[in-house]
């Protein structure tokens, strides 16, 4: 591992003063670390990064040591927040060093800009410890959030639950999208959760949330076949939402999975997982996986009863009231 005896020799600059293929070997070897450790395909998101780095339209910095690029992050900002979207320095200068390098100057240009009140970041590539001196610490929060990973072959066997006495579960219906914003709004209310994402903590929040995850590549491809929705049999409101995607060929990711409070417990949110991850099986996925607050612990027993296990853990970070 380098050191910041290197300290001299390093340089730090905006993504636009450094050429796209400056970034290949970055990107080449992030690829293949997703895809080695989590079994994700980092093709869509790196795609996106050279496209805005050959734009010089992307926030970020270069971190070059001894004239050699080693590392990158990047933010984009979204009203009044800004969003670390990646952090990655090259495996032989692996280490909090560096990182935090990086961190600690997008965060710093961040806050240096008038119209952003609050940064968030989740960040599953960055080395332990999880809990490291963040960057203007008196702003910032560090929470603890798994990663967790199940093996498909045997979900055939998973029993039934009980949610059919009071919900009916059907496919996704983006007719439905309003309904499903006010159901996350409302499942997030004082949740951990809401204060690592603000956009659980309102409809409109949540509305923007459900556009990221159909839209765009960050937790993969949408995939509608496997994406289900709960409605009340009393009046047929709907009280759940199962979101999933593909990361890969062979690997599907549980997005998003909550129900309404007052029928949080009934099993809604056990039978949509479980027949999301029927249908992911039947898609040729091997395995699925998700992301969960560690101290949600009512949410990780239900997931190690659907056979989810934590593989690693990584940080989110918050900044605000700065």
């Amino acid at each position: 591992m380098s050191a910041l005896s290197d300290a001299s020799q390093l340089e730090i600059l905006e993504l636009r003063q450094i050429a796209p293929d400056d970034l290949e070997p970055l990107l080449k070897q992030e690829s293949e670390v997703w895809t080695g450790q989590l079994h994700w395909d980092f093709t869509a998101s790196a795609d996106l990064v050279r496209r805005f780095v050959r734009m010089r339209s992307l926030s970020g910095f270069a971190l070059r040591i001894r004239g050699v690029p080693a590392g990158y992050c990047y933010w984009v900002s979204e009203d009044e927040k800004g969003l670390i979207g990646d952090i990655y320095v090259l495996a032989e200068y692996a280490g909090l060093e560096y990182e935090n390098v990086l961190m600690g100057a997008a965060v710093n240009a961040m806050m240096r800009n008038p119209h952003l009140r609050r940064i968030e970041s989740q960040l599953m590539m960055l080395r332990p410890p999880i809990a490291r001196e963040l960057p203007l610490a008196r702003y910032g929060r560090t929470y603890e959030r798994n990663f967790m990973v199940a093996g498909l072959k045997t979900t055939g066997e998973l029993p039934p639950g009980k949610a059919s006495a009071v919900a009916v579960i059907d496919h996704w219906n983006e007719h439905w999208q309003e309904e499903a914003a006010e159901v996350i709004g409302s499942a997030y209310q004082g949740h951990v959760d809401s204060d690592i994402n603000d956009q659980y903590r309102s409809v409109s929040g949540a509305r923007r949330f459900l556009a990221n995850i159909v839209q765009y590549p960050g937790c993969g491809k949408f995939f509608a076949p496997a994406s289900l929705l709960a409605y009340r049999r009393q009046d047929g409101r709907l009280c759940g939402v199962c979101l999933a995607s593909l990361v890969s060929r062979r690997c599907g990711h549980i997005t998003q999975v909550c129900v309404e409070p007052n029928l949080q417990g009934a099993g809604i949110g056990y039978e949509m997982m479980r027949r999301s991850l029927q249908a992911l099986h039947a898609r040729g996925c091997r395995e699925a996986s998700l992301t969960v607050t560690s101290s949600n612990t009512q949410a990780i027993r239900l997931y190690e009863r659907l056979g989810f296990v934590t593989t690693r853990t990584f940080g989110a970070y918050v900044w605000d009231g700065f």
